[in-house]
């Protein structure tokens, strides 16, 4: 490994020790799903988005209260700090979109039709409020 490319890498490795996250790769579900559940809770106070996402119906906000929930314990590992009511938010959530698994359906007058099965990844920051 080149200097240049170490010492990249050495800044990353600093700025992740203060950054608390979790990522969920390789989701069964659409990509589109998934980001509109994730803008729901972008921005707010972390137990008042867990309280959304308990209560949604959607099949995506159980996968993502989870992740929520493991960026709770990684920021407790982290900074050896309980996480209090008002101390925490979302700071942000990113959706890409993963592997596309791609199937035939048969169709009418021996035809076939392409499904493709979309997954994701769920990348969800969460950081603490200044309060001054």
């Amino acid at each position: 490994m080149g200097k240049r490319k170490r010492l990249v890498a050495e800044k990353r490795k600093e700025e992740n020790k203060t950054t608390y996250f979790a990522k969920l790769n390789n989701c069964p579900t659409s990509p589109r799903k998934m980001a509109q559940v994730a803008d729901l809770v972008r921005g707010l106070d972390v137990y008042k988005a867990l309280n959304i996402l308990k209560f949604n119906t959607r099949e995506a906000s159980g996968r993502l209260e989870k992740l929520l929930k493991s960026a709770i314990a990684n920021y407790e590992q982290k900074s050896n700090s309980r996480a209090e009511e008002g101390t925490l938010f979302v700071k942000s959530v990113h959706v890409d979109s993963a592997l596309m698994a791609k199937r035939l359906r048969t169709a009418p007058q021996g035809r076939g039709y392409r499904i493709r099965k979309r997954s994701n990844h769920v990348t969800l920051i969460i950081d603490t409020k200044n309060i001054k």
